[in-house]
């Protein structure tokens, strides 16, 4: 069913992802940890792109694919011969202004591209789930973690799957998808009639979730805190602890989209 509902999802026209990734401007950046977690959902940015004209052709190619449905192939097939003609492509030399350190970075690469596709699209259309849920939240006000719980899933996501929280419960400020590169994961609403029929438990995470610090810059040495769920696995009765990657501990559509809570029924009210 997650492949199936996933496969849907990548083929239709999201108008609110549309509209969310429109709404982005631009952010100039050389490692992935100078713009930081919530200042994504404001800057589309790409590591190591310091021109406007080639952040702009990567940015059109994200676009395009969210307006059109394009596959990655199609993506990759327009996007890498620009680049390899605008120099920003394979291993080059770089020389650290301020140290005089030479040192081989990665530029494009068929790799880089697809985490490009996947992370943008992936939290784009989060992030509009994310809004349509939150209209919908008075009327399914339970919400399901599912992860795709394959041979590529992590760890620490299958852990979350089948996990439900209320929607105003603060799991989701730090554990809403997507919760690391290329996470596949999506949240699923429901009512009490679905708790019911799929014999599903709501939770709170009053308690269970704590923060660390975590190492985000080798070269500086920078630490940043990331959220920790720790619960008993219901499965095997054992407590197990679980964290978004790091820079992954915040909620995308619900920084972006702060809600008019005027034009919201009294049970969506209450919820915050």
């Amino acid at each position: 069913m997650n492949k199936v509902d996933l496969a849907y999802a990548f083929g239709l026209k999201p108008e609110k992802a549309i509209d969310y990734f429109k709404s982005k401007g631009y952010a100039f950046s050389w490692d992935w940890e100078e713009v930081w977690q919530e200042a994504h959902t404001k800057a589309f940015t790409v590591a190591k792109v310091l021109r406007m004209d080639i952040l702009q052709d990567i940015r059109d190619g994200v676009q395009q694919a969210l307006d059109n449905g394009i596959t990655f192939q199609e993506f990759r097939k327009t996007l890498e011969p620009t680049l390899r003609a605008k120099g920003w492509w394979g291993k080059q030399e770089h020389v650290d202004e301020s140290t005089g350190e030479i040192t081989d970075v990665q530029l494009g690469s068929p790799y880089r591209l697809r985490t490009i596709f996947d992370q943008n699209l992936q939290t784009a259309y989060n992030v509009g789930r994310y809004r349509s849920q939150m209209e919908m939240a008075d009327v399914r006000p339970f919400w399901e973690y599912v992860a795709v719980m394959d041979a590529r899933t992590r760890p620490s996501h299958a852990a979350l799957n089948g996990r439900v929280f209320r929607a105003d419960d603060p799991f989701w400020d730090s554990f809403y998808p997507p919760n690391g590169w290329r996470c596949r994961c999506r949240v699923r609403s429901l009512d009490g009639g679905d708790l019911k029929d799929g014999g599903l438990k709501l939770e709170s995470s009053a308690g269970k979730i704590t923060s660390r610090e975590e190492l985000v810059s080798k070269k500086t040495g920078e630490m940043q805190p990331v959220a920790v769920f720790t619960a008993l696995d219901p499965i095997s009765g054992k407590r197990v602890s679980t964290a978004p990657d790091v820079g992954w501990s915040y909620n995308p559509g619900a920084v972006e989209w702060k809600p008019d809570m005027s034009k919201y029924s009294p049970e969506i009210k209450a919820l915050f």
